[in-house]
């Protein structure tokens, strides 16, 4: 697979990355279909043997059970891969998620203590702050992410959908390696509101997550009926009646253009993506679908080709808000 540097601090990483949310369940609840282990784990297995070895979790997912399924996969091989994870959902001390966003110090020490210990590892490579607390100045919990890096437990420092100003507030205080936000054909808000802009005049790096419009960029779904009844993106906007339709018809016009470069539109999606210097971490618990978007890293598009991408979907198209009112509210735009 070919590397990207993702930063200025050092950090390579291949130029596509698999994201492990959907590789366990959240409570009682499934992520994108119901969760099976053994092909989870031989999932990760095959992303290593094809040079896919940057991985995507977080405490939140679970909560603690995403860590843990990696460290199971994972195994003695653990400089073999390179592991992202995220904290800023509190959790409690009984193992419940408060729904309030916490970056204090002691907050920011403690999590990190309880990843390590899932992820059965003395060190995370890439650690990310999931979304801003603010009701704490950033200026602290980037901080006291710098005291780990100093203390050898995290290598490199993120930050998840925050705004141009945060993150130069941020870096001020420790250099950031990378930013992870929603960024897919069908959500573009970073790009709207000039924060890819700042990230590249400060050497810092963009992963993609949901690169796939959380799915509806496969392709695969073709009506609401589609998603399973207590599936979480029936809540988000995008997959309502308002927008479906709507996005459905965006959907066709780029599997028809995938249909003409003999790739799928899932591909073609994601090759997009990785065209403009973006790292996408689309998630996958099955084989076939990771070896895919594998592929997608390899296919190279046309300045015509891109064109034709963005005047399918042009920049500022509304295909529908991502997250429901609550999470919304969370994002710092």
């Amino acid at each position: 697979m070919n590397k990207i540097k993702l930063g200025n601090q050092g950090l390579h990483v291949p130029n596509i990355g698999l994201g492990c949310m959907g590789m366990t369940g959240f409570e009682d609840a499934n992520m994108y279909g119901k969760a099976d282990e053994k092909e989870a784990i031989a999932t990760i297995h095959r992303s290593l043997e094809l040079g896919g070895n940057f991985l995507d979790t977080a405490d939140l997912y679970g909560p603690f059970k995403n860590e843990q399924l990696i460290a199971k996969a994972i195994g003695t091989d653990r400089n073999k891969y390179i592991i992202a994870t995220k904290f800023g959902w509190e959790i409690d001390d009984n193992d419940k998620v408060t729904w309030t966003i916490n970056g204090s110090k002691n907050y920011v020490k403690k999590a990190v203590e309880r990843s390590l210990k899932n992820l059965k590892t003395d060190y995370i490579d890439l650690y990310y702050m999931h979304r801003l607390d603010k009701n704490t100045p950033i200026e602290e919990t980037v901080g006291a992410m710098s005291d780990l890096v100093k203390e050898g437990k995290v290598g490199y420092i993120g930050l998840s959908e925050v705004s141009s100003e945060t993150v130069k507030k941020a870096h001020a205080v420790h250099p950031i390696t990378a930013v992870q936000s929603e960024f897919s054909l069908f959500e573009r808000t970073v790009e709207e509101k000039g924060v890819i802009k700042t990230l590249n005049e400060l050497a810092i790096g963009f992963v993609a997550y949901s690169p796939l419009g959380r799915g509806f960029l496969s392709g695969q779904i073709r009506s609401i009926d589609d998603l399973p009844e207590n599936d979480f993106r029936r809540g988000i906007p995008r997959f309502q009646e308002q927008h479906f339709h709507k996005n459905l018809e965006l959907v066709e016009a780029i599997e028809n253009l995938a249909k003409e470069k003999n790739v799928t539109s899932t591909q073609l999606a994601l090759a997009w993506i990785i065209s403009k210097g973006i790292v996408p971490i689309p998630g996958t618990k099955r084989r076939k679908y990771l070896e895919q978007n594998i592929e997608a890293g390899t296919i190279v598009l046309s300045e015509a080709e891109l064109q034709r991408i963005e005047n399918i979907v042009p920049l500022g198209t509304d295909t529908g808000a991502p997250y429901d009112e609550f999470s919304m509210g969370l994002l710092d735009y």
